[in-house]
């Protein structure tokens, strides 16, 4: 059902919990429109990501390939060039947007290494809408260093008429990153109870749905089991910027083929793929990101309706809230069993001036993803 395409490695964040932007990408190996323009229509979400998108010379056009082909496209930004994204909401008004925002000016910008960051995609997300953007929102990455100001951004976003999408820590390929662990993941898997609450408050359907999606979260946070098992290579799949197609995002192990040399059909066909599906059967990995709980969640006979578990628990939890009652979470999370965390202290990098170059001819997959093991529990 969903794909996520990461256009790039380049990215001019400096963020503490992704290092993709100390491994960039030549943009002269970057995959291409052409090669794009291979993919099937009828997705229902397409999200193009990176890195940055934005740095791409090319985004027009590779919004313009892309479009057309799913039910929603999105594009995951940073949010620091809104500029670069005018003339592409004012030409696709519906495409879905969500600028990187991790706390308030201060936080954001130093768990981001931006130096006016926050300024920068507030004011820029309120342009996109004056531009007739109608799918805008925030993503913000639960953290110690943040969790305490998840709930004012929540309120600020629908203050403003924004959406607000949730994931946290982890590790993977793409950030380059295998010791993201929490501090006190009980004491920021409490904060998030507080977030699901104030979602089911709400009258708006999605942030019901949304706020099973971060019961999810507390489960990753705490080192338990998905609430619904991953569905990696079957409902979703991630192009990588060397345009090789994987299972997800996490394991080097989980390999489809490469969108360059082969069609769409044989990559999903192949023997390849079958092999990386019966992986993910066996997969041990408690990985909850939005791009691909949301895909477990959601029917596969009509990805607009959720499966029942979702549905259930949210019908049961609102019903709670509008007779009165409170959401009894201890009644859903194990809060006795949580799983120890190596301690990994991480840094800021709003005043490092550490020089970054381009990483060119990385020819293999050990070359361009050298940690090779990522493990999220």
């Amino acid at each position: 059902m969903d794909l996520t395409i990461i256009s790039t490695f380049r990215c001019n964040s400096k963020c503490q919990m992704c290092y993709i932007w100390k491994n960039p990408t030549d943009p002269r190996e970057e995959i291409s429109a052409e090669t794009l323009s291979k993919l099937p229509q009828g997705f229902d979400n397409l999200n193009l990501s990176g890195g940055e998108p934005t740095l791409r010379t090319d985004l027009p056009d590779l919004v313009d390939v892309l479009q057309p082909k799913a039910r929603i496209m999105e594009i995951s930004s940073n949010g620091l060039h809104p500029e670069r994204l005018l003339p592409i909401i004012k030409k696709y008004p519906n495409i879905k947007v969500r600028f990187s925002l991790e706390g308030d000016e201060a936080t954001s910008n130093r768990i981001r290494g931006e130096k006016n960051g926050y300024a920068t995609k507030t004011a820029g997300l309120r342009r996109l809408r004056e531009a007739g953007g109608t799918d805008l929102g925030f993503a913000f990455v639960v953290q110690d260093e943040n969790v305490d100001q998840l709930l004012l951004v929540y309120e600020y976003a629908r203050k403003n008429g924004f959406e607000l999408s949730t994931s946290t820590l982890h590790n993977a390929w793409q950030f380059y990153k295998n010791d993201n662990y929490f501090y006190d993941r009980v004491a920021v898997a409490r904060k998030v109870e507080d977030l699901i609450t104030a979602m089911l408050r709400t009258s708006n359907i999605k942030s019901w749905f949304r706020a099973y999606l971060n019961l999810g979260l507390i489960e990753k946070i705490l080192g338990h089991d998905r609430l619904i098992p991953c569905t990696a290579a079957t409902d979703f799949a991630f192009v990588d910027p060397w345009a090789d197609v994987w299972g997800c995002n996490v394991r080097t192990d989980l390999p489809m083929g490469n969108l360059a040399r082969q069609s769409w059909r044989e990559i999903m066909d192949g023997e390849q793929a079958a092999g990386t599906r019966a992986k993910v059967g066996m997969c041990k990995q408690n990985c909850w990101m939005v791009t691909t709980a949301r895909t477990a969640m959601r029917s596969t006979v009509l990805p607009q309706l959720p499966k029942p578990k979702p549905f259930a628990w949210v019908v049961k939890n609102k019903l709670k809230l509008l007779v009165g009652q409170r959401i009894r979470f201890d009644d859903y999370v194990d809060y006795s069993r949580v799983l120890a965390s190596p301690y990994s202290p991480r840094s800021s990098y709003l005043l490092n001036r550490e020089k970054v170059s381009l990483v060119r001819h990385r020819s293999t997959t050990d070359q361009r993803y050298p940690l090779k093991v990522f493990e999220n529990r």
